[in-house]
Parts: C-alpha cells; sequence; structure tokens
C-alpha cells in the first residue's frame, strides 16, 4: 500500500521523545523544528504529529484541525524567521517530497522551509 506509515522512522522517534530536537514551534497537531543539516541559513521542518507519509496521504487522510493547525503553524514559522512577506520578510521556499522520484528521505510527511538567502533555480532543467 503506497501510504503504510514506519512508525520507526526518525521524525516518529523525535515525535516520541526519543531523539532531541532544535524546536522552533510546537502546537496541538504539528511540531517545527531545526534541520539538523540545513540547506539554507535557515531551514526548519514542519511536521504533522499524526502518521502521515506523504503531502497526498495527508492532504486526504488527516482532519480539518490537523490540516489548518499545519498550515497555521507553517506560516507561523515563516514569520518567526523573519522570511514572511507579510512581515516585511525577503521570502522563502518550501517543499516537500514524496517518494522515490520527489527524493524523500524520511517517510514521514514534512515541509522544508528554506530562508535566509536567495535559493537560486527550484529544479534543475533536464
Amino acid at each position: 500500500m503506497p501510504h503504510d506509515y514506519d512508525p520507526t522512522n526518525i521524525f516518529a522517534r523525535i515525535l516520541r521523545g526519543e531523539i532531541p530536537n532544535n524546536t522552533v514551534l510546537e502546537t496541538a497537531h504539528t511540531l517545527a523544528f531545526r534541520d539538523i543539516a540545513p540547506q539554507a541559513p535557515d531551514h526548519v521542518l514542519v511536521i504533522p504529529k499524526g502518521p502521515y507519509a506523504t503531502f497526498d496521504h495527508f492532504a486526504a487522510e488527516a482532519s480539518e484541525a490537523e490540516i489548518v493547525d499545519f498550515h497555521r503553524t507553517a506560516a507561523s514559522v515563516c514569520a518567526l524567521i523573519g522570511a514572511s512577506l507579510a512581515s516585511g520578510g525577503p521570502g522563502y521556499r518550501a517543499i516537500t517530497n514524496a517518494g522515490g522520484h520527489g527524493g524523500q528521505e524520511v517517510p514521514h510527511y514534512h515541509l522544508h522551509i528554506l530562508a535566509g538567502r536567495p535559493l537560486g533555480r527550484m529544479v534543475e532543467k533536464g
């Protein structure tokens, strides 16, 4: 089944408190924390606390409360790191990966928020 969830993945372990993280923001349904291998000066991962493997899995099966909380938390993170256009920031990039072709490394849905420098092209042509 495409949306099988592996409860031993690193983000599930972070959510259970087995692995520490550098929390930026935590809410009832969402955790945002700094990436341990940042690709930009600001690199925050936003993850739902529920067992969702990919964006489409989350979008199809999460409750309305989880979906709203996740997106509002992501918006708050953009503001907290000074990147939100609404707050006068210079901008950011939000990325999610799914499966092998998408380059997903951790099988728990997560949104990368990258900011702090110009980020170049989104995807190389080819």
